[in-house]
């Protein structure tokens, strides 16, 4: 599978087929697993095969297949899948750290993973520095050989910051820390995580990938020491493993992930022109407009910019809320990445919670806009933008 193309491992990698020989993956729905002996349970117990399960919270076939398949896309050994994308970052962090440790964080991050740095991992007594993540001056000056991890959205939400990922990876490397990445936003299918070095990847499977509002989930992807190592040993005993139903739900989404995702960036990409320099708004952003304060990072990393785009409204809140009303084809919710497009106020919901001064310094004012592209023609998109725009 290494020298096949991403749309092709999509539907192929990771294949499990039971003696029944059928075409369609296999939703092993059980708890657990029998043994034709009591030598063989010991056994098992003393070391499990390369198709070997004794618990569905230590992992599961069809779980596996799910995992097999993801991580190859991302480009990595592995992955660990869990029960939500917050669950896969925690996972990822507290597996990896302990009190004493020092973590340095883009300062650019989703409000719960702020509080996971921020509340619960401060309250254990692990050291949290945030940096301006666009800043590689600052990355390296905080990068001292006492941290034991970075942490950062490759893209950030919700205003589509774009890091150096290259840099921050040889900076963390050179001290002899981990670099764990939310490519969230960056979506599987642009993934550039494992090829800038990064050490592990965490991913949203509640996005893109199942992509239709469904079902929760998420995946932690990286080499096979780490996740077979240190990441299923706390995921597995702390109870974040993923069910098989939403492994197989999400495995059979993924047969479409390419073709959904390219349409949707496509989209986007267009919609973001569309927008750019139209009177009622002060700024469009979106990485592949030259406009953007990173383009020439985003072009290097990765060429794509997402299925995600943000803007901010003249006149505040008020104007905005005028506007959001006047949809009719964009749906107002608080989640991204979804085959409906969706538009999301942040600062009202999502980043409610940050103190002013934090949205101040993240760009999230009144006026900012998060809008996710879904599978809609862009074209009736842009005419149902320009008319609630109108009514500013």
């Amino acid at each position: 599978m290494r020298n096949r193309s991403k749309r092709t491992t999509l539907i192929h990698g990771g294949i499990r087929r039971s003696q029944y020989g059928e075409v369609s993956e296999g939703l092993f729905l059980t708890q657990g697993f029998v043994y034709d002996s009591a030598e063989a349970a010991e056994a098992r117990f003393k070391e499990l095969g390369e198709d070997e399960f004794i618990y569905a919270r230590y992992g599961n076939p069809t779980v596996r297949m799910f995992e097999n398949r993801l991580s190859a896309v991302v480009g990595y050994e592995d992955g660990f899948a869990c029960t939500s994308g917050m669950a896969a970052v925690t996972g990822a962090l507290t597996a990896l750290l302990k009190a004493g440790d020092r973590v340095v964080a883009s300062r650019a991050l989703f409000g719960s993973c702020l509080y996971v740095l921020e509340d619960v991992l401060a309250r254990f007594g692990v050291e949290v520095e945030l940096v301006d993540g666009t800043d590689n001056a600052a990355w390296s000056r905080a990068l001292t050989p006492a941290t034991t991890l970075v942490f950062l959205e490759s893209i950030s939400n919700p205003m589509l910051e774009v890091v150096d990922l290259a840099h921050v990876v040889e900076a963390a490397h050179a001290v002899g820390a981990l670099v764990v990445v939310d490519d969230a936003m960056a979506t599987p299918v642009y993934s550039y995580s494992a090829a800038c070095g990064a050490d592990l990847c965490v991913i949203s499977t509640t996005k893109h990938v199942d992509g239709q509002g469904r079902l929760l989930g998420g995946m932690i992807c990286g080499s096979k020491e780490l996740i077979r190592g240190p990441i299923e040993a706390y995921m597995k005993h702390t109870g974040g493993a993923m069910n098989p139903f939403t492994a197989w739900v999400q495995l059979k989404s993924l047969d479409t992930l390419d073709l959904r995702v390219q349409a949707q960036a496509t989209g986007a990409l267009r919609i973001a022109q569309a927008l750019e320099g139209h009177p009622r708004l002060s700024a469009v952003r979106y990485p592949l407009l030259p406009s953007h304060p990173q383009h020439e990072v985003a072009m290097r990393q990765g060429g794509a910019g997402g299925t995600v785009l943000a803007f901010e409204v003249k006149g505040g809140k008020a104007e905005c809320f005028r506007m959001l009303n006047a949809f009719e084809l964009f749906t107002i919710s608080n989640n991204f990445a979804d085959s409906k497009s969706i538009v999301t106020h942040p600062a009202t919901t999502t980043h409610q919670r940050l103190p002013q001064e934090q949205k101040d310094v993240l760009g999230i004012s009144d006026g900012a806009v998060r809008l996710s592209v879904g599978l809609e023609d862009p074209e009736d998109l842009i005419a149902d933008l320009m008319q609630a725009l109108d009514r500013i």
